[in-house]
């Protein structure tokens, strides 16, 4: 079937509406992923591990378990386990909730102010915190117009973009691989806000991540009904 985009029927009504869905779904990408910067930096430099690019603790992991050095193969083999199964509490939460983003967004800020608010020397705790919140996130967008996006990740969408730049390079004009530098660049301008509250509050620095959770959360609720269904996971 095709995209309805470019149904040959396809009203004028319909594809103003579908591209008013891929505008607002793209801008909730872009601050989503600033979200997922901005926490990763911080958590990142607040204790040396990645909270939401769980391929660079992999390849971490790997170093470490070919060093022999079984403290950290084990702590980050928590910490990736701790990702999935944030992944997997938030398609959980996300049913639960008439997969609406509100319920899902505000989960992710108590998590987040909670990992903040850690009174304890030990900050283990409140890296898993924050990294459940960031496998989370993941839920609140999937898709958007039939495009694959991530939100903790850009590896997939900077491989998307250099794969569309090729055909493009060949002289095929699709459509979609342009929009894949914006949770790229989302990310990007978000680890650089991170790393800068980081430097002046430390850990604490995710109360701003929790509070941006809150604000996308609240403001997901101007999002027609239908349009987050589309872009949720299913």
């Amino acid at each position: 079937m095709l995209p309805s985009a470019t149904r040959p029927h396809a009203s004028p009504g319909h594809l103003h509406t579908q591209k008013w869905r891929g505008r607002i779904g793209l801008s909730l990408v872009a601050m989503l992923s600033v979200l997922a910067g901005m926490t990763d930096a911080i958590g990142f430099m607040a204790s040396g591990d990645f909270v939401s690019f769980m391929s660079g603790n992999t390849t971490r992991m790997a170093v470490a378990i070919s060093a022999g050095d079984l403290g950290l193969t084990l702590r980050l083999v928590i910490l990736i386990a701790t990702f999935i199964l944030g992944n997997a509490l938030g398609i959980i939460v996300s049913r639960l909730g008439r997969r609406r983003a509100l319920p899902l967004m505000l989960c992710i800020a108590t998590l987040l102010c909670t990992a903040a608010a850690w009174p304890f020397e030990k900050q283990l705790p409140a890296l898993l915190a924050a990294i459940i919140a960031m496998g989370m996130l993941n839920a609140a967008v999937e898709e958007v117009n039939g495009l694959p996006v991530g939100l903790t990740y850009v590896t997939g969408a900077l491989s998307r973009f250099g794969r569309g730049l090729g055909r493009w390079l060949l002289g095929e004009r699709r459509n979609g691989w342009r929009v894949q530098l914006i949770p790229w660049t989302g990310m990007f301008a978000g680890a650089v806000i991170g790393a800068v509250l980081e430097h002046h509050f430390g850990l604490k620095a995710l109360f701003a991540s929790g509070l941006l959770a809150a604000v996308l959360g609240l403001l997901s609720l101007k999002i027609p009904r239908r349009w987050q269904l589309g872009y949720m996971p299913r």
